[in-house]
C-alpha cells in the first residue's frame, strides 16, 4: 500500500492513540489489583478491647504534631502543638510513625488504614471517591461501626459492607469552604458524637447497639487537610487546627469514659497522609508519607524506654521523646493492629503485619493472655497473608503457560502452600515456645509477602518486552513513513506484502492465544497490536527504498556516519530533558544552549550581519526565561510580583496597539479590541488584590469580588472568540489570545507565573522570527526552495527540521516545568483558586488549574502555526517529527519506573513516565486548537509575523 494512499496525517493520529493507550502499561507492569476473591477469614479467639475508636486527622504531619517548638516563626507559639497527645505518649500509650504509600491521597490512605491493603495506583483513573472494586475492611468485620466526618471518605466504607453495619453522619460538601475556619468541620464531628451518646440515653435499641462488643467508632477530622491547603502547614492556622484536634482527642476520650464507665475502649490516632510545605500532597515526599501513630487504652502497652540501637533518627530528634521507644509501622499494619485489638476478622485482602509479630522488637499490644496471645496473633497474621498468596498462586498456576512457583514454597503441596510452616508454629505454641513461634511466623510472613510480589510481577518481563518492541517499532515506523515512499507497483512488492501480512497475523494470533490461556487482562490484547502493526509497516515500507538507496548510493558509509552523529546529538538532547525532570537547572542550561551557543556557533553564515538585533533579542529573551526554572518551587503569595507582570502584559498590549499592522479597514476595531482587553487586565488586577487581601484577613471572599472575578475571567476568556474580524493577520490574532490568557494569569497567579508566561511568550515569538531568518538564509545559500507549501502527505523533513522539532519538544517541557517542579508553573497552588471558588469543588477547581496550564500551550501552538507558515511547511509536520523523537524519553522513563525504594522515588518514577506520555498527547490537542484558532487568520507571509 503506497504512502500516497495512506497520508502521513494518519501517522499522527496513530501515534497519539498509541501514546495514550500505552500509559496503561505502567500500571499493568508495575501494579496489580490487591483485591482477589474466594479467600478465607481468620481472627483471634477474642479481642482485648470491647470497642475501638479510630481518629484520623486528615493531612497531619508527624513532625508538626509531636515536635518541640514546631512553629518557631509564629510569635507566642506553644512549646507543643498537641500537649494532650504528648501526655498520652509519655504516660500511657505507644507511638511511632505510620509510613504511607504513594499516592499520598485521602482515599488510598484510608483504604490502607482500614482495609489493610495498598490500593492499585491505577484506581486514580477510576476516581478516588467511588470504589473501583468493593473491598473488605475492619468496619465491615465489626459488629457495628459508627462513622462521622467527610462525605468524600465515609461512603466508600459503607459500599460493599454488610447492609446496616456501617452508620455514617456526614456534613454537606458546601461546608468544606477553604475561606472559612476549617476547625468547624472537626468540631462538627465531636458534637455529633456527643449527640449520638445523648440520644442513646433515651433509645434502648441504640444503647444496646452501642454496648455490644466489637464496635468501632471512626472520627474523620478533615480540618487540617483543608487548613493546610488554604494556609500551608507552617501557618498559625494549621498550628491552631492541631490544637483543636488535640483538644477533640481529649474530649472524645472523656466522652467514652463518661458514657461507658469502663476501661474497655482502645484508641488509635493517626493520619491518612502528611502535607508538603506548600500545602500539597499526593507524591512520595517524606513530608507527605510520615504520619503520626498513637495508640492507647485497653489492650495497648504503655511507654517503653528506647532501645539500643536507638529507634530515633534526625527526624524525631526535635520531638524530645528520645527516651521513649518509637515503633514505626507501615500504614496497612494499622488495620491488623485494630483487628487484633477489637477481636474481629482481619480484612481478607490485608497485607498488613501486626507490629507484635516481631519478637525482637516490642509492638503495640499488651494482651491479657501475655506471650501466648501474641504468638496466636502472629499465627493469625501469617494465615491471613498466606491465604492471599494461596489464592493468587492457584490463579497464576491455572492460567500461566509456563509456571514456576515461588522457591520458598516449592516443596509445599500445590493446593496448600506453607501448610508445614503453619503446623510448626502451632506446635511451638502448644509447647509454650512463644518467642520461637513468633520468629517463624515473622519469617513466614516475610517470605509470603515476597511470594506475593513474585506473583504480582510474574508477567513483568512480558510487558516490558511488549513495551520495548512497541516503542522501537513506533520509531522505525515513524522514520520510514516520513523519509521513505515504498514502491508497490511490482509483483515482488505485492508478494512481500503477503508474506509480511501472514507473519504479522500469525504473530498476533499466537500472542492472543497465549493471553487467552493465561486469562491476561484485556489490555494485553490491545498492547500487542501496536508492535505487530508498527514492525509490519516499517519492514514493508523500508525494504524497497533501502534496496534502491544502497544500489545507487556512492557515499553510503559517510551518510551513515553523518546520520549517526546527528542521531546521537538528538538522543543526548532528549536525555538531557530526562534529567531536567529532577534537576530543574537543566532547563536553564537548555535556554543557554539554544539562546547563546546555537546562534553563535551553528547558525548559517551571514545571519548575524543581516539580523543582529533579532539575534540579540532572541538571546536576551532566552536568558530571561532561563531564570524561572532556577527559582524556588516553594512560593508565597506576592502581590508585588503580580503587579509587575500586570505592567508587562499591559505594556505588550500597548505595543500591539501601536505597532501591529492590520488591514486599514479593521484597524480601528482592532485597536478598540486590544484596549478593551487591557482594561480587562487592569480590572482583574484590582479585583484580585481586593480578594487576596480579604482572604488574608480571613474575612472570606466577598460575594461582589467573586461575581466580578468570574465575570471578568469569563468575558476576557471568551472575548477573542466573539470579537471577530473579517481579515486579521496571524500575529494580531495571537496577540488577542495572549492578552485574553493574561487575565487568567492575573487572577490565578500566586507569584511570578505571569512573568514566566510573558517571558515564555516573547521567547516563542522571537523563535518564529529567528527560524524564519535561518531558513531564508539557508535557501539563499542552497537555492533549492520552490516557494510553495507542500502537502502533509508529501512532506519530507529537512535536516534542520529535526533541530526545530527538538526545540519544540524543549518548549513543550518548559511550558510545564517553567517555574516549578511537578507543580507545573506553580499551577497546583490552591490559594489563587479561592479567589473564584472558596468552597471545596474538586471538579471546578481542577478545571481552573488545567485552564491555567493550557494557556502557555495555546500560545506555543499558535506560534508553531506561525512557524509552519513562515517556513512554508504543512500543519503538524514539525509536531509529527517531534512525536517520532520523543519516545527516546518515554522509554527511559518507563524502564526507570520502580515500585520499590523510597516513596519519593516510586511517586516520581510513575509521574515522570505519565507526564512524558501525556505531554505529547496534550501538545497535540493544543496544536489542533491552535490550528483552529488561526484557521481564518491572514497567513500570507507579509502579515503573519510583522510589526511596524
Amino acid at each position: 500500500m503506497a504512502a500516497r494512499q495512506r497520508p502521513i496525517f494518519r501517522l499522527l493520529l496513530i501515534g497519539l492513540v498509541f501514546h495514550l493507550v500505552y500509559i496503561g502499561t505502567v500500571f499493568d507492569c508495575y501494579f496489580t489489583s490487591p483485591v482477589v476473591y474466594g479467600m478465607r477469614k481468620f481472627k483471634l479467639n477474642h479481642g482485648e478491647a470491647k470497642r475501638l475508636v479510630l481518629i484520623v486527622a486528615d493531612g497531619l504531619r508527624a513532625d508538626l504534631a509531636l515536635a518541640q517548638n514546631p512553629f518557631p516563626s509564629i510569635p507566642s507559639a506553644p512549646e507543643f502543638a498537641a500537649p494532650y497527645l504528648r501526655s498520652i505518649i509519655e504516660s500511657r500509650g505507644a507511638f511511632g510513625i505510620s509510613h504511607t504509600h504513594v499516592p499520598t491521597e485521602s482515599r488510598p490512605g484510608h483504604v490502607a488504614l482500614i482495609g489493610g491493603m495498598y490500593e492499585d495506583v491505577s484506581a486514580v483513573t477510576k476516581g478516588w471517591k467511588t470504589n473501583p472494586v468493593d473491598f473488605d475492611s475492619v468496619f465491615n468485620q465489626s459488629s457495628h461501626t459508627f462513622s462521622f466526618g467527610s462525605p468524600d471518605i465515609l461512603p466508600m466504607f459503607a459500599r460493599g459492607a454488610t447492609p446496616g453495619k456501617v452508620d455514617m453522619w456526614c456534613y454537606d460538601e458546601d461546608e468544606e469552604d477553604f475561606t472559612k475556619d476549617a476547625t468547624a468541620l472537626d468540631v462538627w464531628v465531636l458534637e455529633h458524637l456527643r449527640t449520638l451518646f445523648h440520644n442513646a440515653t433515651a433509645d434502648p435499641s441504640l444503647d444496646a447497639t452501642l454496648h455490644q462488643g466489637q464496635t468501632v467508632f471512626f472520627l474523620h477530622l478533615l480540618g487540617l487537610d483543608t487548613t493546610g491547603h488554604s494556609y500551608r502547614p507552617h501557618s498559625p492556622e494549621y498550628m491552631a487546627n492541631i490544637q483543636v484536634v488535640d483538644e477533640i482527642v481529649h474530649q472524645v476520650e472523656q466522652l467514652f469514659i463518661d458514657f461507658y464507665k469502663d476501661s474497655e475502649t482502645a484508641f488509635v490516632f493517626t493520619a491518612d497522609h502528611g502535607m508538603s510545605t506548600i500545602g500539597n500532597h499526593g507524591d512520595g515526599h517524606p513530608d507527605n508519607t510520615r504520619t503520626p501513630l498513637v495508640a492507647w487504652g485497653k489492650g495497648v502497652r504503655g511507654p517503653l524506654p528506647d532501645s539500643s540501637p536507638s529507634s530515633h533518627d534526625d527526624y524525631s530528634a526535635p520531638w524530645r521523646l528520645g527516651h521513649l521507644l518509637r515503633r514505626d509501622v507501615e500504614q496497612a499494619d494499622v488495620a491488623a493492629l485494630m483487628a487484633a485489638l477489637v477481636g474481629v476478622h482481619w480484612p481478607v485482602n490485608s497485607v498488613g503485619v501486626l507490629p507484635d509479630v516481631d519478637p525482637a522488637r516490642p509492638g503495640y499490644l499488651s494482651p491479657d493472655g501475655g506471650e501466648r496471645t501474641l504468638a496466636e496473633a502472629a499465627l493469625v497474621n501469617a494465615r491471613v497473608v498466606l491465604e492471599h498468596y494461596r489464592v493468587k498462586h492457584e490463579l497464576e498456576e491455572a492460567h500461566t503457560l509456563i509456571y514456576k512457583p515461588f522457591p520458598y514454597f516449592a516443596s509445599s503441596p500445590s493446593d496448600d502452600p506453607g501448610v508445614e510452616h503453619l503446623r510448626s508454629i502451632e506446635l511451638l505454641i502448644d509447647q509454650g515456645k512463644y518467642t520461637d513461634a513468633r520468629a517463624i511466623a515473622k519469617e513466614l510472613i516475610r517470605a509470603t509477602l515476597d511470594g506475593l510480589r513474585y506473583l504480582e510481577t510474574y508477567d513483568r518481563t512480558l510487558v516490558r518486552g511488549i513495551v520495548l518492541a512497541a516503542y522501537l517499532g513506533w520509531i522505525a515506523f515513524g522514520a520510514v513513513s516520513i523519509f521513505l515512499t515504498p514502491d508497490t507497483s511490482t509483483n515482488g512488492a505485492r508478494r512481500q506484502s503477503v508474506v509480511l501480512d501472514a507473519t504479522a497475523l500469525t504473530s498476533l494470533v499466537t500472542f492472543w492465544a497465549a493471553f487467552a490461556k493465561q486469562r491476561s487482562p484485556w489490555t494485553f490484547y490491545l498492547y500487542i497490536c501496536f508492535p505487530v502493526y508498527f514492525w509490519h509497516q516499517a519492514l514493508f515500507r523500508a525494504k524497497d527504498p533501502l534496496r534502491r538507496y544502497l544500489r545507487n548510493s556512492n557515499n553510503c558509509v559517510s551518510d551513515v556516519l553523518r546520520l549517526s552523529v546527528r542521531g546521537l546529538a538528538v538522543v543526548l538532547a532528549l536525555q538531557s530533558m530526562v534529567i531536567g525532570y529532577t534537576r530543574r537547572e537543566v532547563w536553564s542550561a537548555g535556554f543557554l544552549v539554544i539562546g547563546v551557543l546555537w546562534p553563535v556557533l551553528f547558525t548559517p553564515k551571514g545571519l548575524w550581519s543581516k539580523h543582529t538585533v533579532l539575534l540579540f533579542g532572541w538571546s536576551a529573551a532566552c536568558l530571561t526565561t532561563a531564570v524561572f526554572p532556577m527559582l524556588s518551587v516553594d512560593k508565597q503569595e506576592d502581590l508585588r510580583a503580580m503587579s509587575v507582570h500586570f505592567m508587562c502584559m499591559l505594556a505588550a498590549g500597548v505595543v500591539a496597539i501601536l505597532k501591529v499592522r492590520v488591514d486599514p479597514k479593521e484597524e480601528l476595531r482592532f485597536k478598540f479590541a486590544l484596549a478593551t482587553q487591557c482594561l480587562f487586565i487592569a480590572a482583574s488586577l484590582l479585583v484580585t488584590i481586593s480578594s487576596a487581601r480579604s482572604l488574608r484577613a480571613k474575612a472570606g471572599l466577598p460575594p461582589l469580588n467573586q461575581t466580578l472575578g468570574w465575570a471578568i475571567f469569563l468575558v476576557a476568556s471568551a472575548f477573542p472568540f466573539f470579537f471577530r474580524f473579517r481579515s486579521l493577520p496571524a500575529l494580531a490574532r495571537l496577540m488577542m489570545f495572549f492578552l485574553a490568557f493574561s487575565v487568567c494569569f492575573v487572577i490565578l497567579s500566586i507569584s511570578v507565573e505571569g512573568l514566566f508566561y510573558f517571558a515564555f511568550s516573547a521567547t516563542l515569538l522571537l523563535w518564529v522570527e529567528v527560524e524564519a531568518a535561518v531558513r531564508t538564509t539557508q535557501v539563499a545559500v542552497d537555492g533549492n526552495d520552490d516557494g510553495h507549501t507542500v502537502k502533509l502527505s508529501a512532506y519530507r523533513p529537512r535536516v534542520d527540521d529535526f533541530r526545530i522539532a527538538v526545540f519544540f519538544l524543549f518548549f513543550v517541557q518548559v511550558a510545564f516545568f517553567g517555574t516549578g517542579n511537578v507543580a507545573s508553573i506553580s499551577s497546583f497552588y490552591l490559594e489563587p483558586v479561592y479567589r473564584l471558588v472558596p468552597v471545596f469543588n474538586p471538579f471546578l477547581m481542577a478545571v481552573l488549574l488545567i485552564y491555567k496550564i493550557i494557556a502557555p500551550y495555546i500560545i506555543l501552538a499558535m506560534c508553531l502555526h506561525l512557524l509552519n507558515t513562515r517556513l512554508r511547511l504543512p500543519p503538524f509536520s514539525l509536531f509529527l517529527v517531534a512525536l517520532t523523537l520523543t519516545d527516546v524519553m518515554t522509554m527511559t522513563f518507563f524502564f526507570n519506573v520502580t515500585d520499590t525504594g523510597s516513596w519519593l522515588e516510586i511517586g516520581q518514577s510513575i509521574t515522570f513516565f505519565v507526564i512524558s506520555s501525556l505531554l505529547l498527547v496534550w501538545a497535540a490537542g493544543t496544536c489542533a486548537v491552535g490550528e483552529l484558532l488561526m484557521a481564518d487568520s491572514d497567513n500570507s507571509e507579509r502579515t503573519t509575523g510583522k510589526i511596524d
